[in-house]
């Protein structure tokens, strides 16, 4: 009896099958909801203040950091000073913050501050409202408050 080399229909199936299950699973894990965006803005924010903090004392002047309708602006008080503000827009539009401006640097040491972001989390009337809090002691990093 001579045997077979290959795979017989009920293996290949078994094997389409887990792949299909795990690609699924794998889809699912990478869909980007409300929160999970919110939460990267915030990352984002805490990584734009503590660049521009890190700048700040490197160059010796100090930066503000300032909400605009859409987004935010870091730039210098100062008048002829060569920086160039740095604009963002929020990635999602419906995204406010409570504080106006914060000054960092050039000190190591700045004054306590808490930014409470906010976002709807839908488009109806009824849409809940989300807050995310991140601050600093004035000596630590920025960093997501719970």
């Amino acid at each position: 009896m001579q045997r077979q080399h290959g795979l017989t229909l009920l293996e290949l199936l078994v094997v389409l099958a887990i792949i299909a299950v795990s690609t699924a699973g794998v889809a699912l894990a990478m869909r980007d909801n409300t929160q999970n965006q919110f939460e990267q803005e915030a990352q984002r924010l805490i990584a734009k203040l503590e660049s521009a903090r890190v700048q700040s004392r490197a160059q010796g002047v100090p930066l503000v950091w300032r909400t605009t309708a859409s987004g935010f602006v870091i730039q210098t008080p100062l008048v002829g000073s060569d920086f160039v503000a740095q604009s963002d827009d929020w990635l999602s539009g419906d995204i406010s913050a409570d504080m106006q401006a914060i000054t960092l640097g050039p000190e190591p040491i700045i004054r306590p501050v808490t930014i409470t972001l906010s976002k709807s989390s839908g488009q109806t009337s009824g849409a809940k409202l989300m807050h995310l809090r991140i601050g600093t002691d004035g000596l630590q990093p920025f960093h997501r408050l719970p």
